[in-house]
């Protein structure tokens, strides 16, 4: 990806860092629930693309070690401010770590990533992951990459196109829910969830 301060997405959560984490003060509980039912207590969790954090702190309650990240230092402020402790800078294409997670959540971040780019950074998430480590992404469906009308990019993958590139990596099962919601916007909005786990 570009360097951050020339990305317009990254851009914009910096410039917007307050009023989006303002906006999205709920987690998604639904498949927080479906995620965290796949981990054993206290597993060890890396979230990506945290925002706020408020779905880090709905996993701590819940007694799971949890690593929150974000790739935009002003989002990963909002998200340290909202847990009272340090919320990692980390952008996608700079995850390192071999087996070292039970779990990684990246609810509606890894849509920013170009397409060209998301085999690379899927692979790095399946290599941070232990073997049966369970992995949660979300994604807005579509047909072609593009720009929304906060000049945001999205990758806008269709059912197919995700299900295929998932597929070229080692998993005991990977399941694509598609469901009508929301978004920032506000447009009505068609979703991806996906839900992996690594084979062992």
């Amino acid at each position: 990806m570009t360097e951050p301060g020339c990305d317009p997405t990254i851009r914009f959560y910096a410039e917007n860092a307050t009023a989006y984490a303002d906006h999205r003060a709920d987690p998604g509980i639904r498949w927080l629930e479906r995620f965290t039912s796949h981990l054993r207590a206290g597993a060890h969790v890396l979230e990506l693309g945290c925002g706020n954090g408020c779905d880090s702190a709905w996993m701590i309650e819940r007694g799971f070690d949890v690593m929150p990240t974000d790739g935009t230092p002003q989002m990963a402020t909002e998200a340290s401010r909202r847990l009272g402790r340090e919320a990692g800078v980390l952008r996608f294409q700079d995850i390192d770590m071999e087996q070292a997670f039970d779990g990684i959540w990246a609810s509606a971040c890894l849509l920013h990533v170009p397409r060209s780019e998301l085999p690379d950074i899927l692979f790095r998430i399946h290599r941070a992951l232990h073997s049966g480590g369970v992995f949660y992404a979300s994604y807005k469906a579509g047909e072609a990459e593009g720009l929304d009308s906060f000049g945001r990019y999205y990758n806008y993958p269709s059912q197919d196109w995700l299900a295929a590139l998932y597929h070229q990596f080692a998993w005991s099962s990977c399941r694509i829910d598609c469901v009508l919601g929301g978004g920032y916007d506000g447009q009505p909005t068609e979703w991806l969830h996906v839900m992996a786990v690594k084979a062992i």
